[in-house]
């Protein structure tokens, strides 16, 4: 009886632990203009570089300084998923200012969300990603330098 008993308990915990190790991995597509207007983002683009996402009209390219992959992951507990991807979006745009700040480029143009290399460009909504703990949001982009 003890030895069920026994059993019974390990059979138990192996699957509650299994099923809390389970990964989410909720994708969602967000406003960027929503998420661009959110004030409340500590950690946001200074605005030294400007951003044009897949179609947007920018001004003439004067020089292309190559491509660019941003996907940093910021985390999402104790946050909504769209908060979370919220956080992520400026995180990853910071990161492309730094970036394009360090080659020499004034601007990042066909911005396009790129997940696991399968590229979704819009000129109004990003893809995120939200897991347990991860939000992420990856964008690709062309480092230019554009005329004033």
């Amino acid at each position: 009886m003890k030895s069920l008993l026994f059993a019974l308990t390990v059979l138990t915990s192996a699957i509650v632990v299994t099923g809390s190790a389970h990964g989410r991995n909720v994708q969602l597509f967000i406003s960027i203009a929503y998420a661009l207007a959110a004030t409340d983002i500590a950690d946001r683009p200074t605005g030294a570089v400007k951003f044009f996402f897949a179609t947007q009209k920018s001004p003439e390219v004067i020089k292309n300084l190559g491509s660019y992959l941003a996907a940093p992951r910021t985390g999402a507990a104790a946050r909504s998923d769209q908060r979370a991807c919220h956080e992520a979006f400026h995180w990853t745009l910071l990161n492309m200012e730094k970036r394009a700040q360090r080659v020499g480029a004034n601007a990042v143009v066909n911005i396009a969300s790129y997940y696991r290399k399968k590229e979704m460009a819009s000129s109004s909504e990003f893809e995120c990603h939200v897991g347990n703990v991860i939000a992420t949001v990856w964008l690709k982009g062309d480092l230019v330098k554009i005329a004033d």
